[in-house]
């Protein structure tokens, strides 16, 4: 991978973006609404929302696929368009086919031609975990295999920023976690990567940093501990049969669930319960676990909806009428 640019200089701006599309009726939607982000050198940002929320918008406006309405995208100080025919930029995207008469490494050689330096086609092959499968045909691999031989093609330009749309779909959960090693491989060497997904988990897991969008907003961005921290809540899981005595003087629980002779409960302060449960009951072997990141993607999202509910309605429209541009 390339170094190009200062190491102060954001890798990617994004200021006031605005898109919006034509819905059924006639009228005007916003998929991408007064948006402003910056990323950094090296970071991995999750972008999650709803179907209908912009995600795949605002990918396709940072790669130049679609021009925005109103604002701007800076990719190392240039266009969206100049960065990726500087080789700058890498995608993996849902929309793009690949020719099923072709092997997978006259796949790659045949993109490789194509850019002015890039990496040697054994390379991204081997990085993509896909050197086995280099004679099959194109139209006999997989799902998850195709998508692994897109992720050597995005390779090819020695890119500074790695943009990702729903990366590991049709990939088994073997798979799904190579191919997560190789791309935190990617941002420690400084590559930036932004990626869209519907696997929470994943974005939990391997995003430190999450954006969350509903209706063309960002409603959430930040450290995805934090973001996950906007739940509000934790569980705490006890060996425990309480009669319903018991219960009723618990305190900070919004929640609970009883199993056999396990109880459950989502509570707003963690540490006071346990102490509560090991000081003044006979609960053994309690376990406190976070509030999980789809409990706050929930939960945020249902507050936004709330507070508005007219575009609410109107990313629905996006969503059926512009499926492919709008998710």
């Amino acid at each position: 991978m390339s170094s190009q640019i200062p190491p102060q200089e954001h890798m990617i701006e994004v200021e006031d973006l605005n898109k919006g599309f034509s819905d059924r009726e006639g009228g005007r939607v916003s998929a991408v609404d007064d948006v402003s982000l910056a990323f950094e050198r090296g970071e991995v940002t999750a972008i999650l929302g709803p179907n209908g929320a912009g995600k795949t918008t605002l990918l396709d406006l940072l790669l130049g696929l679609n021009a925005p309405d109103s604002g701007a995208v800076r990719i190392l100080g240039r266009s969206p368009h100049r960065a990726v025919q500087d080789g700058l930029v890498g995608a993996l995207l849902q929309t793009g086919g690949l020719l099923p008469d072709l092997t997978v490494k006259e796949t790659v050689v045949m993109i490789a031609a194509l850019h002015k330096n890039p990496s040697p086609v054994d390379e991204v092959m081997e990085t993509a975990g896909i050197t086995s499968i280099a004679s099959r045909m194109v139209g006999k691999c997989s799902g998850g295999q195709q998508q692994r031989l897109k992720f050597a093609v995005a390779l090819l330009p020695r890119p500074e920023v790695i943009v990702l749309d729903e990366p590991t779909a049709g990939m088994d959960v073997s798979a799904r976690h190579e191919f997560w090693d190789r791309m935190n491989e990617q941002a420690r060497a400084g590559a930036t990567i932004l990626f869209a997904t519907h696997y929470l988990e994943e974005a939990e897991q391997f995003a430190r940093r999450t954006v969350l969008m509903h209706t063309g907003r960002i409603i959430a961005d930040g450290p995805t501990d934090d973001v996950r921290a906007k739940a509000g809540a934790a569980h705490v899981r006890a060996n425990w049969a309480p009669s319903s005595g018991d219960l009723s003087g618990l305190p900070h629980v919004i929640s609970y669930e009883t199993q056999g002779g396990q109880i459950s409960f989502r509570t707003d302060d963690a540490d006071a319960l346990a102490r509560h449960l090991l000081t003044q009951t006979d609960a053994q072997r309690l376990s406190i676990r976070p509030a999980s990141l789809e409990e706050a993607f929930m939960m945020l999202t249902s507050a936004s909806t709330s507070t508005r509910a007219p575009s609410a309605g109107a990313g629905d429209h996006v969503e059926d009428d512009t499926e492919d541009v709008s998710r």
